[in-house]
């Protein structure tokens, strides 16, 4: 199950800081709640904070001129929201909305900003894991192009969970499709697949994974290049799965 917010240190980069330099943000740190849908930044948005959060799931969004959209990146404690703000750039290119009720904290910009400045931990940390994000990226972008819709289902299923660390989604196939880029329909098609192989359980609103094997056997090599990418950039992030 989801863990109640009761500590920063949920967060796995806040928790693999020195005890200096955690103990220096944290009376920075802001504790905040968002329920599903919440938007956190607009695309080309100027950020004002970097959060961290410690239970839920973040999706970050790319959308077209005509209304479509799909997800680009997904962030849960392993990671964190607002990278512009030390990468120089002011804003993203992408949104940022809440897929599963996040719980975080936040720390403004001035202060992020000094704490980039002095060269420490979390600078380091903060530069590797912009680089896994990218990685992710850039693998999510391959997967949509090569890779057959049921994998690429598999492989959202599996990060999913890894982050939530719950076998249990609330969330609708019309979520799922925009997401993904793709229809309802055929969302529709490819879980229904996954629970007549006995993978998952899908109700109305809800997905329970039921065999996370069969789904590592399914997924295409996207969803294993990514865990180990993380995984050799932020060893010293303790997690199950990237």
């Amino acid at each position: 199950m989801t863990k109640q917010l009761q500590d920063p240190r949920q967060n796995l980069i806040l928790a693999s800081l020195p005890a200096d330099d955690y103990e220096r943000i944290l009376p920075d740190l802001e504790r905040i709640e968002m329920p599903v849908g919440a938007v956190i930044s607009e695309a080309g948005d100027h950020v004002k904070y970097l959060y961290f959060p410690t239970s839920g799931i973040v999706s970050l969004m790319y959308s077209l001129e005509n209304g479509s959209s799909s997800e680009i990146a997904i962030v849960g404690n392993e990671g964190m929201i607002g990278i512009s703000i030390y990468m120089g750039g002011e804003s993203m290119p992408s949104s940022t909305e809440v897929q599963s009720e996040v719980k975080a904290y936040r720390l403004s910009r001035k202060v992020m900003k000094r704490e980039f400045a002095l060269g420490g931990k979390l600078q380091l940390i903060s530069l590797l894991y912009t680089q896994a994000l990218i990685a992710q990226t850039s693998q999510t972008a391959v997967c949509n192009q090569h890779h057959a819709l049921d994998q690429q289902l598999c492989r959202w299923l599996l990060m999913s969970i890894d982050r939530l660390h719950d076998e249990k989604l609330i969330i609708t196939q019309g979520m799922i499709a925009k997401l993904l880029g793709v229809t309802r329909e055929s969302v529709n098609i490819c879980a229904s697949g996954l629970q007549k192989d006995g993978l998952i359980s899908y109700t109305r609103g809800q997905i329970v994974v039921l065999n996370r094997a069969g789904l590592e056997k399914r997924v295409c090599e996207c969803y294993v290049a990514v865990v180990k990418e993380y995984e050799r950039l932020l060893p010293s992030i303790k997690k199950s799965k990237s």
